[in-house]
């Protein structure tokens, strides 16, 4: 046999251009689908032994011979060929090269088509159950930071502005809320890649009398595909993917913002470990935070994949065309960066160093008790936007004094208004203000340690 010679050549009078060969060749890439090709054609193969499609005995032999291909490419001694086109036919070549006409049945009931999306389908679901599990390795990092912290006062902002006082540990958990729903997309992804298309052949079924169950059930699907049509031409999950992968990339791209500021001598909230960034060729005083700021980065970098494979979808009628080809480099893209990131990430929050000084002096700032001061003068019966305009010409007179809220006495805060007394002063205090919003979902310390463990208990719950 003619090792060289295409699967599809006998309809062609000339062969296919070097360049065009290169140019159409997806081996350079969708080799990593071979363990996953393997998983499909064995199911295949048994499905089609089990309605007499084949025998037994060419059952056993693809068995075989599948099996040494898996060694020969996980050992690092299978030859892929460029001329071979794709992963699929360097496999099916391959066994036929060692089994004989028995590998020339494989591909009985099933097109390159049904075959592709499958592995892709195979090959999605296992990088959603690993990343799934790097979210919770993520999360776990985050409650031990938080566990830590939950009396560490540190400015909230809004607009980048000092707005109220709120505990380092609630703010974290803000993040472990992020990547709760990040984990539940997901999920609710991983259930449409897990449906079965093989079966659907080329695009219109095909006239063997095979079970598509039986094929679900050996590899583990939740369902078939139930368009032939639909089966070979959808990308919608792999896109579905990098959606839910350009949320996640978001989230770590605004904690990396975060980060970054707050690692800045400017400001010193934090200090990333050593390992986590580099430094300057000209500049020997500087540290780099390298790290989080490759995430914004790649955050783009994910968000490109997801628009080229919409892009690659809008004008495509049914059903496969070759456009698709062009689905696997984003999507296998989108997978490694993200994996990557995740594994980076819960490693460089173990090592984050806190200086809570800083944040409780910064929370000293910009008067973020304010708004406790306009709350303390409603529960006196004042209305609310007239509280906040006594509090307001109170910081402005505090503001001329170059002082704090607080570092007015009584007399002074009195010229505002007569119902404050000298219960103001626990009031406008951090401990104060934090412990002021004792309520699910406030920054209370008490409330971040329950929210801290029933985080705890939903991450082992495996929810």
């Amino acid at each position: 046999m003619d090792n060289n010679k295409k699967t599809w050549s006998g309809r062609f009078n000339e062969p296919v251009s070097a360049l065009v060969e290169r140019y159409t060749a997806s081996i350079s890439f969708d080799y990593r689908l071979a363990e996953y090709d393997i998983q499909g054609s064995l199911a295949h193969a048994r499905m089609l032994a089990a309605r007499s499609i084949i025998t037994q005995e060419d059952l056993i032999a693809i068995e075989n011979g599948l099996g040494q291909i898996r060694d020969e490419i996980r050992d690092g001694r299978f030859s892929w060929s460029l001329q071979l086109e794709d992963v699929h036919l360097n496999i099916e070549r391959r066994l036929t090269d060692i089994i004989g006409d028995a590998g020339k049945r494989l591909h009985t009931g099933r097109s390159r088509n049904d075959q592709v999306a499958t592995d892709i389908r195979l090959y999605l679901r296992a990088a959603i159950d690993e990343i799934m599990a790097l979210i919770r390795s993520l999360q776990q990092a985050l409650l031990k930071l938080a566990e830590h912290h939950t009396e560490t006062v540190m400015p909230g902002f809004t607009h980048l502005q000092v707005a109220q006082p709120v505990s380092f540990a609630h703010h974290l958990m803000a993040y472990f809320e992020m990547l709760k729903r990040d984990a539940g997309r997901l999920s609710d992804c991983r259930k449409r890649v897990n449906q079965l298309p093989l079966g659907a052949a080329a695009l219109a079924g095909t006239s063997y009398p095979i079970d598509r169950e039986m094929v679900a059930r050996e590899l583990a699907f939740e369902g078939v595909c139930e368009n032939s049509l639909d089966a070979v031409s959808d990308r919608d999950f792999a896109i579905e993917f990098c959606s839910c992968a350009s949320l996640i990339m978001t989230h770590l791209s605004r904690m990396s913002e975060e980060l970054i500021l707050w690692m800045n001598p400017a400001v010193g909230f934090i200090m990333l470990a050593d390992r986590f960034c580099t430094g300057s060729s000209i500049m020997p005083q500087k540290k780099n935070p390298d790290v989080p700021e490759l995430v914004r980065g790649k955050t783009g970098r994910i968000n490109g994949h997801l628009v080229a494979l919409l892009t690659l979808m809008k004008a495509q009628p049914l059903a496969y065309n070759k456009d698709n080809q062009e689905d696997k480099e984003p999507l296998f893209d989108a997978v490694d960066t993200l994996i990557d990131t995740l594994r980076i990430y819960a490693d460089m929050l173990a090592g984050v160093q806190v200086n809570a000084e800083a944040m409780r002096k910064a929370a000293l700032q910009g008067f973020s008790t304010a708004t406790d001061l306009a709350d303390y003068l409603v529960k006196k019966g004042i209305p609310f936007r007239d509280a906040h305009e006594i509090v307001a010409r109170a910081v402005q007179y505090a503001e001329q004094k170059g002082c704090d809220l607080a570092d007015l006495d009584l007399g002074q805060l009195q010229q505002f208004s007569a119902h404050i007394d000298h219960d103001i002063f626990s009031v406008l205090t951090l401990k104060g203000s934090l412990e002021s919003r004792n309520h699910i979902g406030g920054t209370a310390p008490q409330q971040v340690r329950s929210a801290i463990m029933r985080a705890q208990d939903w991450l082992s719950s495996g929810r």
